[in-house]
């Protein structure tokens, strides 16, 4: 499992971060944390501006 940070790509805001097994799990996560089924369920005027989910790499 990696952690992802999914980001708002016009305001550069961190919509959330967390461990998911990759992109899509990741985006689905931030989706249902936000209330809705899954990151598809998620209306298109929201996801217009654009949103990048980024594997942090962290050394520890």
């Amino acid at each position: 499992m990696s952690i992802f940070q999914i980001k708002q790509k016009k305001s550069g805001a961190v919509l959330w971060t967390g461990a998911a097994d990759d992109e899509q799990t990741a985006l689905d996560a931030m989706a249902r944390e936000a209330g809705y089924r899954d990151f598809s369920a998620i209306p298109d005027t929201l996801r217009a501006d654009g949103i990048e989910a980024a594997k942090l790499d962290l050394i520890s």
